[in-house]
C-alpha cells in the first residue's frame, strides 16, 4: 500500500497534477508483483525497511522505469536537448591533468591525444580497443562534457560514462554503431540506477531522434584481476561486448604495447613536473569542415 502511494504520488504525475487515484489498484497490483518476484532482501533486512523514504524513493524508481521499457513502443522518450549546447565534439577537448595512469592513444584511433584513465583497467581498454578489428574510433569520456542525468532514489545526479566507442556493425564507417562503455569492476545500486538512466530514457531517446546516429551501451563488470593473462581475459570480453552488435568479424590489428604506452606516459609526466596538456589532434581546418 505505502510503495504503491508512493509512486503515484512520486513518479506517476505531472508537476502540478493531482495524483492519479483511478490507477491506484493497478499500480497496487504492480508494487505487490515486484516485492514478490523482484525484491531481494540480504543479510538480515526486511522488507518494511522500504518504509524508509531514500529506499522507497529508489524502489519505486525502479518500477517506474519497468514500466516506461515495457511501454517503450507504445509511448516513445522524447529527447530534449540543452538549448545552448545540444551536441559535442571531441574537436573541442583542451584540459591539464597530473592524473595517472595515462594511454598515449593511437593517432588514427582517437582524436584526443592522451586518455586520462581511473584505473589499470582502463588502460587496458584502450590498449584492446585500438587493436579491436571492428573499432573504428573510442574516446575516453574526460573533459568531454557528455553527461546523462539520472536519479539515486530522489536525488537527482549527473552519470558520467567511461568511453564512447564508434564501431562498425555491418555497416561501415557510413552508419557506425555507438557504443557508450563502461568499465566498472562493482556493481552497486548506484551503478544500476545509472545503467536504467541510460537503458531506459537516454538511449530510446536519442535513437528516436536519429540526427545523432545509432547508439547502444555496454559494459564490463568482471572484478579487475592482476595475474598473468588478464590481458586476453579483457580482449576476450571486449569481443564479446563488441558480437552482440556485429555480423561476422574482420582481421585484428596489432595491438600496442601496454608497457611502452606506460613508459613514455611517465616520461611525459616527468618531463612536465607533473602536468599534462590534454588536447584534441584535429587541425583548424578539420575543427572548421565540423
Amino acid at each position: 500500500f505505502h510503495l504503491a502511494k508512493r509512486l503515484l504520488e512520486r513518479n506517476l504525475r505531472g508537476d502540478g497534477e493531482a495524483p492519479r487515484l483511478h490507477l491506484f489498484g493497478q499500480v497496487r497490483r504492480i508494487a505487490r508483483q515486484w516485492l514478490d518476484s523482484h525484491l531481494v532482501c540480504k543479510g538480515g533486512t526486511r522488507p518494511a525497511q522500504l518504509l524508509h523514504a531514500e529506499l522507497a524513493d529508489r524502489a519505486c524508481g525502479r518500477i517506474h522505469d519497468a514500466i516506461v521499457a515495457r511501454h517503450i513502443d507504445e509511448r516513445p522518450v522524447a529527447a530534449v536537448l540543452d538549448a545552448w549546447s545540444p551536441e559535442g565534439s571531441t574537436a573541442h577537448v583542451r584540459f591539464s591533468t597530473s592524473k595517472t595512469p595515462l594511454w598515449r592513444t593511437a593517432a588514427d584511433r582517437c582524436h584526443v591525444d592522451w586518455a586520462v584513465c581511473d584505473s589499470e583497467w582502463e588502460s587496458e581498454f584502450c590498449r584492446v580497443a585500438e587493436a579491436h578489428p571492428r573499432v573504428l574510433a573510442y574516446v575516453k569520456n574526460q573533459g568531454l562534457g557528455f553527461e546523462v542525468p539520472y536519479r539515486a532514489g530522489s536525488e537527482p545526479r549527473v552519470y558520467l560514462p567511461d568511453f564512447i566507442v564508434t564501431a562498425d556493425d555491418g555497416g561501415g564507417a557510413a552508419d557506425p554503431l555507438h557504443l557508450v562503455v563502461e568499465v566498472k569492476g562493482r556493481r552497486g545500486e548506484d551503478e544500476k540506477d545509472k545503467k536504467a538512466a541510460l537503458e531506459t530514457y537516454w538511449l530510446p531517446g536519442v535513437n528516436a531522434l536519429g540526427r545523432f546516429g545509432r547508439w547502444a551501451f555496454a559494459e564490463f563488470r568482471e572484478p579487475y584481476d592482476m595475474e598473468a593473462g588478464f590481458a586476453d581475459m579483457v580482449e576476450a570480453a571486449f569481443a564479446d561486448m563488441v558480437a552482440p552488435f556485429a555480423a561476422g568479424a574482420g582481421a585484428a590489428r596489432s595491438a600496442p604495447d601496454r608497457g611502452e604506452a606506460a613508459a613514455e606516459a611517465a616520461r611525459v609526466m616527468d618531463r612536465l613536473k607533473g602536468k599534462l596538456r590534454v588536447g584534441s589532434r584535429l587541425t583548424r581546418e578539420q575543427m572548421n569542415e565540423r
